[in-house]
C-alpha cells in the first residue's frame, strides 16, 4: 500500500469515530463520508477544527438527482485541508421538501453554493439568509438541473424591439419532433445516389 493510501485509510478509520457519519469508504483513490442530515453542522464544524482534520476550505456543493429514490437528492460537499494536504467527500441525502442545514456559518462561501443548488436543484437549506437564485433568471420556472424538468423548459425569452423590452413566452418549437424508424442505413437505403441513370437506361 502507498504512503498516500496509508493517509487516506488512516483518515477513514479517524472519521469513523466522528458523530453524524453513517458510512464512509475509499472510492477512486478519494474518501467519501454519507453524514447525517440533523447533525451536518456540528459535523462539519468538528472537521473544520479538529487538529485531526483541519478542513479549512469548503471547495464546492453540488447536488446529484436520483429521481427513483426518496430522498432523491444528494448534497456532495467537497473538503480541503490545506495544513494536511488532505480532501474528503463529504455526502447527505434530502427531499423535495426537507432542508438541509446550511453550513454558511462554518464555511461564508458556502452561500454561493447553496444558492446554486437551491436554484438548479431546488435544494432547500435551513438557515440560509440569501436563498435566491444565482443563475438562472429572477423570473425563472422550475429547477433545470432536475432530470424530470424538460428539456424545452417552460418559457423563451426574447428581446422584443416594439416594445422595447426583455419578454417572456410560451416556448415554442421551429419543427415538429421527427418520427424516427431506427432502420439501419444499409437496410433502409433502396437506391443510392447515381442510380437514377442507370434505371432510366434499363427502361429504355
Amino acid at each position: 500500500m502507498s504512503q498516500q493510501a496509508d493517509r487516506i485509510a488512516a483518515l477513514q478509520r479517524e472519521l469513523a469515530a466522528l458523530s453524524g457519519i453513517r458510512a464512509s469508504a475509499i472510492e477512486k483513490g478519494e474518501l467519501v463520508a454519507h453524514a447525517e442530515r440533523d447533525g451536518l453542522v456540528a459535523l462539519m464544524t468538528a472537521l473544520r477544527d479538529d487538529p485531526r482534520f483541519l478542513f479549512s476550505q469548503m471547495m464546492d456543493i453540488c447536488g446529484v438527482d436520483w429521481p427513483e429514490r426518496g430522498e432523491r437528492f444528494d448534497v456532495v460537499y467537497n473538503l480541503l485541508s490545506v495544513a494536511l494536504n488532505q480532501r474528503l467527500r463529504v455526502i447527505v441525502t434530502t427531499d423535495e421538501a426537507t432542508p438541509v442545514p446550511s453550513v454558511h456559518g462554518v464555511w461564508p462561501a458556502a452561500t454561493w453554493w447553496e444558492r446554486e443548488a437551491w436554484d438548479l436543484f431546488g435544494i432547500v437549506f435551513s438557515g440560509q439568509p440569501d436563498l435566491r437564485r444565482i443563475l438562472t433568471d429572477y423570473g425563472f420556472e422550475g429547477h433545470p438541473m432536475r432530470k424530470d424538468f424538460p428539456l424545452t423548459g417552460h418559457v423563451e425569452v426574447r428581446y422584443d424591439e416594439d416594445r422595447k423590452s426583455v419578454v417572456y413566452e410560451p416556448v415554442k418549437l421551429v419543427q415538429d419532433f421527427r418520427n424516427f424508424d431506427f432502420i439501419s442505413p444499409w437496410e433502409g437505403i433502396t437506391t443510392l445516389p447515381g442510380d437514377e441513370k442507370v434505371h432510366e437506361e434499363r427502361e429504355e
